[in-house]
């Protein structure tokens, strides 16, 4: 049986009367991404630093890498990186003296420190940039030289607490691929962030982390089938062809305002092909057919106390 990369049963925590961890479950396997979701307050945060040893829980068992984090932190900090929400980088110094110090902090010998901060600096396209004060570097450089810089000590489980907050959507996208770049080596990927679309995009699992408990863990799929509300639209513009499409089809939401018809669905082709079908043999043509299944939005709606699944979903054009 392979021994998870993180492994914990009941983690507590509480700050004064502030219950921020109630009791979590979480169990994550190596060389995959993970990803906590969760509104602001839920305990993302909390859960990120009793994990890399920056806090300890009050209760519960955990394991890192194979260590007890209350037993051997040490051991724990020697398999892990950790890359906040806020940019670890010095500033008044170059990317490539960055690199140079997290290689002394590591305690490489000064030619294999040189020689790694080279290698990793080439990896994330910081080479003609090595040499300039990474106080001039954009969000996107700064965050590809945070992980740089995680990577040194060659960690093969990796925090990352909401790290692509702040970049552009190209930047972020380059991130997503070096993520992707990661875990094909081996490494576990512990992530957690507020949008959505990157948990979906990159999490082999996802946790919902509301009021300090786990209100739902699987798969972005397995998730998704946990929140109704799927369904087929179709819009005419010949109102002769609606009123023979609503007596052709079952189960329907008429729209007489705007001639189009809401069907309940899962989204599977055999279901399409079914409403296809009656269409064609009452020689009915739509003028449009989107469908929308539920996705990680409405999962999160559903599951954090949010205002429920949107009355406007989102929609495929097909």
């Amino acid at each position: 049986m392979t021994i998870p990369a993180i492994a914990a049963n009941g983690l507590r925590k509480s700050y004064g009367d502030k219950v921020v961890l109630d009791g979590i479950d979480l169990t994550v396997a190596a060389g995959t991404v993970f990803s906590l979701l969760g509104p602001n307050g839920a305990g993302k945060t909390t859960a990120v630093k009793i994990l890399s040893t920056l806090v300890t829980a009050d209760a519960g068992e955990l394991w890192v890498g194979g260590h007890d984090p209350a037993a051997n932190p040490q051991a724990v900090r020697a398999a892990i990186g950790v890359t906040g929400q806020f940019s670890a980088v010095d500033g008044l110094i170059t990317g490539e003296e960055n690199m140079w110090l997290m290689a002394d902090l590591n305690h490489l010998s000064r030619r294999d420190g040189r020689r790694t901060a080279a290698e990793l600096l080439e990896r994330f396209d910081l080479t003609d940039a090595a040499k300039k004060p990474a106080s001039t570097y954009s969000g996107g450089m700064k965050r590809r030289l945070d992980i740089a810089m995680t990577l040194v000590g060659d960690p093969r489980i990796i925090f990352l607490d909401e790290p692509t907050t702040g970049l552009d959507p190209r930047s972020r996208h380059n991130m997503w691929g070096i993520i992707r770049e990661l875990v094909s080596d081996g490494v576990t990927v512990f992530l957690t962030t507020q949008y959505l679309d990157e948990a979906d995009e990159l999490a082999d699992r996802i946790a919902v982390l509301d009021d300090g408990k786990i209100a739902a863990e699987g798969t972005a799929e397995e998730l998704k089938r946990l929140v109704p509300g799927g369904h087929v639209r179709l819009r005419f513009t010949d109102p002769a062809a609606y009123r023979a499409a609503v007596a052709a089809l079952r189960e329907v939401t008429p729209d007489e305002e705007s001639l189009s018809l809401q069907i309940p669905s899962g989204g599977s082709q055999r279901e399409l092909r079914a409403i296809l079908d009656r269409l064609h043999a009452a020689a009915i043509e739509a003028d449009e057919l989107t469908v929308h299944t539920p996705d990680l939005d409405d999962v999160f709606f559903a599951l954090t106390g949010g205002t429920g699944i949107p009355d406007q979903p989102k929609e495929t054009a097909r």
